[in-house]
């Protein structure tokens, strides 16, 4: 008869010491037997001689096989159970004596390899366990005293019967003042209702139920989360005779696994946007009221204009001025707040934001503490409002990410009743740390694209230059904060005899690389403008321009920002140029990939321009064609990039058609018509860079431009200059008809001397008096210093001194050199 083990205190533990344990365990109370893979005993305890009677010696190096009486009830034997981790079951043994003996063994297999023999087998000796009497003791006290989860035992009315040690301490109840009660009397709210109604299910169906709950038991501070299982208690006729329940309390794990939840959601709604103020309210919006009930997030006010922040973020005697950035509470208003939202407020040293910004690490207080006392002291205003609103803690938690200070956020709790815990600063160490690098994103960010916005600005035009062609308005609008800065851009270009050129481009992606390449366009674009390029062939000159800007990309160093596989991307472009003559009033354009122009006739109607399709830029080896079209003075000429039609809601078609309409209303000036066209167009945040340009139309009567057709021989110079003269005293510029008289005479006398007929002199007055010789030849003069004794070679330069601006441009049949003056006012 085995008897029972008493451990008191100074025993010694039995891991400690093997003999001590197997003397504890009864080692002899269990036949336990090695056997190698081969099937040869290698152990024989004394249990197992007790068994079978054969002493180890007898044993130990013969194969197992021959202890059996009869062969194991599993095909092919022992060696067919090597693929087996386990095995179970009776086998039929000879006793030393000759007797057989069925007995239950258990065999556990060893992997290979392991420092063990490869099979241990054990069986239980029979007649040699506790008295069975013995075993409903340790059942009832193993209900009583259970300590890992809240047990009580209900009968088929659900009162309760037992109750165990720790569902009397959950409920801060004994089991004789819960007997007889019913859970909902027990537990009076709703968590009490439907576990009765569980109950109930479990008595009709027999089939266990769970469910979870949440109770504050009296006196606690806090609710328990409870895991609860019922389960049928059945007779052994398996009648149900009562209901068992098990409650475990997992208050651990479920506030874990709230938190974790914060974590994630933190994740998924904190840095939605690239800005600093829209990040830190979503730090506070998410935090309140899961964590505090009222947060505040300031940030450095060094950080609002400087580029950089501070190297020393906290002053080292204070104060520490502190913008707040964000707030959020669970009264409406945040009347909680002594400091509104933007406001800057000063914190001496001392302060509980000061001192966490100082450590660098995050802190939790209560209001009894002397730091904050202290500081409430020496603030009246924030000490009356944690007086009113029942303050009771607090945490102040620095942002901070890569080696940057931006700023503090402070959680409190009055509404909770229950104060912050380590856990709780944990928890917002870390919420801090993921929205302290989504603000320093966000800052970065705004310093980039202020970079880039920068750049981009001071690459297109400042201001319109004055010229008498068109009356134009443009807008430019970058891109929402989530898309950076692309590559639009527009210009109007003062052309010889009175013309204009207008461009729109855009250049494919966004960011610094797509504003430098618009640089170098619309540069190139000013470039072969000057010259005078037709339409399309100046769009050819460009093709090629960005076809070597691409090799140029292909071609870069490794490690370079143009190098192959570095994020730089192929230079991709579209364009739009035309040029308008008020004297004719004739517009040609071309277009490279472009939205084609929009034309609004002085009658209201309003069209498209058709145009040729053509590639975008860089494609390289196709043509271009221009298209000319006739606009009566007073028309619109309405040109845009691909932005202001195209969004993620609607198609190009339905774009282009809401164009057309906003440019059909009536509008009391330009820039009046380009407000209302990005109204009706336009989102709030454009994903996409937007460039507009629109011109009215301007046209030169005919009395402001006068013709001669000029022979080709010298006495004709003479007739010229004074139907010149004649022309100028009709127009009232007498003022102009010395520099006018030698600027004609020297031009056609060249074109007299050095080129082919036909010629002809042209005079156009407008803001400016311009003086046109054009004739057959492709031949262009260009300036030169002449020599003490030359006889010629002058006259062009003084020319060029004499007049604001020359050049030459080419033509279909020839040439034409013109020279233009600014006029004084009267």
């Amino acid at each position: 008869m085995e008897q029972p083990v008493t451990v008191g205190r100074g025993t010694r533990p039995f891991g400690e010491a093997p003999e001590a344990l197997d003397a504890l365990v009864g080692a002899s109370l269990t036949a336990r037997v090695c056997v190698d893979e081969h099937g040869i005993v290698t152990g024989w305890n004394t249990g197992a001689e007790r068994l079978l009677g054969y002493a180890a010696g007898e044993v130990t190096g013969h194969r197992a096989a021959d202890l059996l009486a009869e062969p194991i009830p599993v095909r092919g034997g022992l060696p067919t159970l090597a693929g087996l981790a386990r095995w179970n079951g009776d086998v039929a043994l000879r006793h030393r004596d000759g007797r057989k003996l069925t007995v239950g063994i258990l065999a556990h297999h060893r992997p290979p390899g392991a420092d063990a023999p490869a099979w241990l087998i054990v069986s239980a000796l029979t007649g040699r366990q506790p008295r069975a009497d013995l075993d409903e003791s340790l059942v009832s006290w193993s209900f009583a005293q259970s300590p890992c989860c809240a047990q009580a035992i209900y009968d088929t009315r659900l009162r309760l019967r037992r109750a165990n040690a720790d569902m009397e301490r959950s409920m801060s109840l004994t089991e004789e003042e819960m007997r007889g009660l019913r859970v909902s009397e027990i537990v009076d709210d709703d968590a009490g209702l439907r576990a009765e109604r569980d109950m109930a299910r479990v008595l009709r169906t027999g089939e266990p139920q769970y469910a979870e709950n949440y109770l504050r038991a009296p006196g606690e501070s806090h609710e328990h989360a409870w895991s609860v299982f019922m389960s049928a208690l059945r007779d052994h006729e398996g009648t149900v005779q009562g209901v068992c329940l098990s409650a475990h309390d997992m208050t651990e794990q479920f506030w874990a696994r709230k938190r974790l939840q914060l974590i994630a959601e933190a994740g998924r709604r904190i840095g939605s946007t690239l800005d600093v103020t829209r990040t830190a309210q979503e730090l506070a919006d998410v935090t309140v009221p899961a964590l505090a009930d009222f947060v505040s997030v300031d940030l450095l006010a060094a950080l609002d204009d400087a580029p950089e922040p501070p190297a020393r973020a906290v002053p080292e005697n204070g104060p520490l001025l502190l913008r707040r950035a964000a707030l959020r509470s669970v009264t409406p208003g945040a009347p909680e707040s002594a400091v509104a939202a933007g406001a800057v407020d000063s914190y001496p040293a001392g302060s509980l934001p000061y001192e966490s910004l100082r450590t660098g690490r995050p802190a939790l207080h209560e209001v009894t503490d002397p730091a904050f006392a202290a500081w409430l002291a020496r603030d009246p205003a924030r000490a009356a409002r944690v007086r009113a609103f029942g303050v009771h803690s607090a945490m102040t938690v620095p942002l901070a990410a890569r080696g940057t200070t931006l700023g503090v956020a402070f959680f409190v709790r009055h509404d909770n009743q229950e104060t912050f815990r380590h856990d709780d600063l944990v928890l917002a160490g870390e919420l801090a740390a993921r929205a302290a690098v989504s603000i320093d994103n966000a800052r970065r960010f705004a310093r980039e694209r202020a970079t880039a916005v920068t750049l981009q600005r001071s690459l297109l035009p400042r201001r319109l230059p004055r010229q008498a062609a068109v009356d134009v308005a443009s807008r430019y609008l970058p891109a929402g904060g989530h898309a950076g800065v692309g590559g639009d851009w527009f210009d109007v270009i003062p052309l010889s005899g009175a013309r204009v050129a207008l461009v729109v481009g855009d250049v494919v992606g966004h960011g610094l690389h797509a504003s430098a390449a618009m640089g170098r366009l619309r540069t190139a674009v000013r470039t072969l403008a000057d010259i005078d390029l037709p339409c399309d062939e100046l769009l050819t000159h460009l093709d090629d321009l960005v076809a070597r800007l691409n090799t140029e990309e292909d071609d870069g160093e490794p490690g370079t920002a143009g190098s192959t596989g570095t994020a730089s991307a192929d230079v991709g472009a579209t364009c739009l140029y035309a040029v308008y003559d008020p004297v004719t009033r004739h517009c040609c354009l071309a277009g490279a990939g472009h939205p084609v122009p929009v034309v609004v006739s002085p009658d209201g109607a309003v069209d498209l321009v058709g145009l040729p399709a053509a590639p975008p830029l860089g494609v390289g080896g196709l043509p271009y064609e221009a298209t000319e079209v006739v606009l009566p003075e007073g028309s619109l000429l309405a040109l845009y990039t691909n932005g202001l039609i195209a969004t993620a809601d609607r198609d190009l078609d339905t774009g282009v058609h809401r164009l057309r309409e906003a440019l059909a209303r009536p509008a009391g000036s330009l820039e009046t018509l380009c407000d209302t066209v990005l109204t009706d167009l336009l989102p709030r945040r454009p994903a996409d860079d937007v460039a507009l340009l629109i011109a009215r139309t301007r046209a030169l009567d005919a009395n402001q431009v006068a013709t001669w057709a000029v022979p080709a021989v010298p006495s004709a110079v003479a007739r010229t200059r004074k139907d010149v003269v004649a022309q100028l005293e009709r127009w009232g510029l007498s003022d102009a008809v010395f520099v006018t008289e030698l600027v004609v005479s020297e031009l056609v006398t060249n074109a007299i001397r050095h080129a082919e007929p036909p010629i002809r002199l042209r005079l156009i007055h407008d803001t400016s008096l311009i003086c046109e010789v054009s004739d057959g030849g492709n031949t262009a003069p260009h300036l030169r210093r002449a020599r003490t004794y030359d006889e010629g070679g002058r006259g062009l330069l003084l020319v060029a001194q004499l007049t604001q601006r020359w050049g030459t441009r080419q033509g279909a049949t020839g040439k034409t050199i013109w020279a233009e003056q600014t006029l004084s006012r009267p």
